[in-house]
């Protein structure tokens, strides 16, 4: 096998998978993708009901934890990362969430320049095959398979969340990747076929099939070799035996946003004082590398069920046998979800323009674990507010690539956090008190009736909140000029040459939403800038913003044009 190559790819996750596709297409590049882990090829990933499994398993996570968090009680935190082809595509909850609109516009604010809504949307669409067919901002024949589930099908639960949230008066949209972000309706995943649709399945695998695209498992990568300023492959271990592999044309990190800034910093790339540290000669100053870091934060509001229509009579083993082969057999039924078929995205008070909180629906009380936490029937909703103003940081703690790196998310350090949560958890009460609810509705599990003042709220937010596994932002986005990017908007790392990183850690903001929608998008973007092809149109869609947010925290659209 040959040591040299036009590119290499380290991380087969979200982002190198697409990048291995879009790079080998053409047929006149030699491309090595390198993945630590091994194959995605276990019922556990591809069956979508199984999600905690992989998630659970040391094969497939790295296992990363944060340190004590001083704002959540000095707990530390667990940060599930993916390993193994597919990444963190498969072993995520599937959920497929872009971002709204002004997520993406504002990091054209914060720099990244050519990365507004309008600009962002085309990729988006290509990326996708979505169940409904093209339209203006939804895919009809791109590699990733995204669908409504079983479409809400069979439980009640569902729909009646959404009418609450109509009821309190939000709006009701049909398409909340579409015109319409604000309101509550149905929840989208990324399965196809009743089976997990991991960018592994949607664009490795088809690829894999090409001359010119070397994939290697079992690789973990030290560090990027450079030639002065120009990055000319990497050093790693296979099997505990260095090697090296050479790039005629560029080197790009899609490790992640925790590993893609440990390899930057071991390669001496980053903040001076983080490099010495750890014993690291500084090869290239960039104070940005693993700062920036931001993060989802979620809690379970769990409540009782007074009729027997949820899911926590098929948490047993012999309903899961049952479960299991039904999809084995057909690829049908509840093995062929992940269960969140309705959510909601809201404003939390007036004066913001775009949603700032995310609901994921379950119509179950259950753990993450896929265990009943209640005796009898219950339901919960996933909430948090999403547009965090902390800030963390990773660090590698030595030179060595199998130690595990620092990781300090900052949790709930802003003033604006801790009210963004008070706001959260009063509005999840009032809405789940609606009318709509009222047949189903029975006691609250968690947070409890007697959690109330501020300080109670507080108090219980910082016990029982977990991250919803939403790390980005630590390779940030910027122009050049900007001591704290690390990429420039074509993700070339700044003041190197034949060097990119291409994942979530180049996002300036985390959007609101989970982001592995937008970490695909961002694949495909910089893969054409890669291969020099002319950008795809950019896309002038209208988006629906309350013409009240300044005064108003809620307001309803029309229904009519919702879907358009």
């Amino acid at each position: 096998m040959s040591k040299n190559f036009d590119y290499i790819i380290v991380g087969a996750g979200s982002a190198g998978c697409v990048l291995a596709n879009r790079l080998t297409a053409c047929g006149k590049h030699s491309v090595l993708l390198l993945e630590a882990g091994g194959s995605d090829k276990n019922i556990l990933i591809q069956m979508p009901t199984a999600l905690s499994y992989p998630m659970a398993s040391k094969k497939y996570n790295w296992g990363y934890s944060s340190e004590a968090e001083p704002g959540v009680d000095n707990r530390e935190i667990t940060c599930p990362r993916g390993k193994g082809l597919g990444g963190t595509s498969s072993i995520n909850g599937m959920v497929y969430v872009r971002g709204h609109a002004c997520d993406f516009d504002e990091w054209e604010e914060n720099g990244a320049a050519g990365w507004s809504y309008g600009d962002c949307l085309p990729y988006f669409k290509r990326a996708e095959t979505w169940q409904g067919g093209e339209d203006t901002y939804r895919g009809g024949g791109g590699p990733l398979g995204v669908s409504g589930g079983n479409n809400m099908r069979g439980n009640p639960l569902y729909k009646a969340f959404i009418d609450a949230g109509v009821d309190a008066g939000y709006p009701h949209t049909e398409d909340y990747n579409g015109y319409c972000q604000e309101g509550f309706g149905p929840m989208h995943m990324t399965v196809r076929g009743g089976v997990r649709c991991s960018t592994s399945r949607a664009y490795l695998r088809p690829a894999m099939k090409r001359q010119n695209l070397t994939v290697l498992t079992g690789v973990l990568v030290d560090k990027v070799l450079f030639d002065g300023k120009k990055a000319t492959g990497v050093a790693v271990s296979i099997k505990g035996k260095a090697k090296a592999f050479y790039s005629t044309k560029e080197t790009i990190l899609s490790a992640g946003s925790i590993a893609s800034p440990m390899i930057l910093q071991r390669s001496g790339v980053g903040a001076p004082s983080d490099l010495e540290a750890a014993g690291i000669e500084t090869h290239h100053q960039l104070d940005g590398v693993g700062a920036n870091l931001q993060d989802h934060l979620e809690v379970y509001f769990q409540f009782h069920c007074k009729q027997p229509v949820s899911l926590n009579n098929k948490l047993g083993l012999f309903s899961k046998l049952i479960i299991g082969i039904r999809w084995l057999l057909f690829k049908t039924g509840l093995g062929a979800t992940n269960h969140f078929e309705s959510c909601a995205f809201i404003r939390s008070k007036p004066g913001r323009k775009s949603p700032d909180i995310q609901y994921h629906f379950l119509p179950a009380a259950m753990r993450y674990d896929g265990t009943p936490s209640i005796k009898g029937h219950g339901f919960q909703v996933h909430v948090g507010p999403n547009k965090p103003k902390s800030r963390g940081k990773v660090t590698i703690t030595s030179a060595n690539p199998h130690a595990q790196p620092s990781v300090l998310f900052n949790y709930l350090q802003h003033a604006e956090d801790i009210a963004a949560w008070r706001r959260c958890i009063r509005l999840t009460r009032e809405i789940i008190g609606q009318p709509a609810m009222d047949a189903y509705r029975g006691a609250e599990i968690q947070p409890g009736t007697d959690i109330t003042s501020d300080a109670q709220i507080d108090q219980w937010v910082r016990t029982n909140v977990e991250s919803a596994y939403h790390p980005c932002g630590t390779c940030r986005m910027g122009q050049p000029d900007d001591a704290g990017a690390v990429v420039d908007p074509a993700c070339r790392v700044i003041g190197l040459q034949g060097l990119r990183v291409v994942d979530a850690s180049i996002f300036p903001t985390v959007p609101n939403g989970n982001i592995n929608a937008p970490t695909i998008m961002a694949a495909e973007k910089v893969a054409d800038v890669i291969l020099g092809k002319l950008k795809l149109d950019k896309i002038d869609a209208p988006v629906w913003i309350s013409k009240h947010w300044e005064s108003n925290q809620r307001e309803s659209a029309p229904k009519r044009i919702l879907g358009k």
